[in-house]
């Protein structure tokens, strides 16, 4: 039968989500006329919110009830995202989580739920919650593995590169005029950190280029950072503390981004912005920018920490 609407489970984490959404642009494409609804943490919400292919978005708030499993407002919270989430029979579930509060959240809506087997998941037992299994390799980037997954559940094929089609806001007012970089320098991994004193040295190196550097941040110990590193440039900007949305139109109107392995260097990268990622641990082929096209490049990685140069 014809399909009518689809749901996504991809709640975070936000790198995560920047790539698993290129999804939706293969759905737009492949299946014209075909819902897509979203299921995301309340931190991410808003860039499925972003996305011109995504009809619908559902928060779920998983972190913060953890933290108050006993209060009453988390029990009316899961209740009322429970009933949200089952408000519509969908013609196929695609949990593209890998994990198994993935698979709860996949169970508890209505409709066929379609997740990665046993040999391609990273929590198997979550395969137990799931009605269709598909094969996916696992040592593909993981833009790839959630497109192949959602391609085999909808019964599609992949077509080109990753694709991503955003409603961005208006840039906002600590926007500079000039040409900028963004310095994604924040991370909440310390392994996936770069050394303070080659960020010190690249950034040098740009502002007397000509070129503003601006040092975003998520909370006070990143503040305290970014503005430890435009200590001695002429032209580095700390802006205020952006929510989502409004990072990623500030993010869109940059020159380039430079940053470390997590979310908005992805998000930049997908946004079609120039953008450079300096990984430590992480396995580039697998996560890493490039994956989002040729105007992402990927260094180090693997132990490989690399260097100013």
């Amino acid at each position: 039968h014809a399909m009518k609407a689809v749901l996504i489970v991809r709640p975070s984490s936000l790198g995560d989500v920047v790539g698993a959404l290129a999804v939706a642009r293969d759905i737009a494409r492949s299946r014209p006329g075909l819902a897509v609804d979203w299921v995301a943490e309340e931190a991410f919400a808003a860039l499925p919110g972003l996305c011109a292919d995504v009809r619908r978005v559902l928060p779920i708030a998983l972190r913060r009830w953890r933290r108050e499993p006993f209060a009453a407002r988390t029990w009316r919270e899961m209740r009322s995202a429970r009933a949200a989430i089952r408000a519509e029979r969908y013609d196929a579930i695609v949990d593209a989580q890998e994990q198994v509060k993935g698979a709860v959240i996949a169970r508890a809506a209505r409709g066929r739920r379609h997740g990665f087997d046993r040999r391609s998941i990273r929590e198997p037992v979550a395969t137990w919650l799931h009605d269709t299994h598909h094969a996916v390799p696992r040592d593909v980037h993981f833009v790839v593995k959630c497109r192949r997954l959602a391609a085999a559940a909808l019964g599609y094929a992949i077509d080109g590169p990753p694709r991503w089609r955003w409603r961005l806001p208006a840039p906002p007012a600590c926007t500079p005029e000039e040409p900028f970089v963004v310095a994604v320098h924040a991370t909440s991994r310390p392994d996936k950190r770069w050394p303070a004193d080659r960020w010190h040295d690249l950034l040098a190196g740009a502002d007397a280029s000509g070129l503003r550097v601006v040092l975003p941040h998520g909370n006070d110990r990143e503040e305290e950072a970014s503005r430890a590193l435009a200590a001695g440039l002429a032209r580095a900007l700390v802006p205020p503390r952006l929510p989502l949305d409004t990072m990623a139109g500030l993010i869109a109107r940059a020159h380039a981004v430079v940053g470390v392995d997590t979310g908005l260097t992805h998000l930049a990268a997908a946004l079609g912005t120039p953008t450079l990622a300096r990984c430590t641990v992480t396995d580039t082929a697998l996560a890493g920018g490039a994956g989002a096209g040729d105007h992402a490049r990927d260094l180090g990685g693997n132990g490989d920490v690399p260097s100013v140069e």
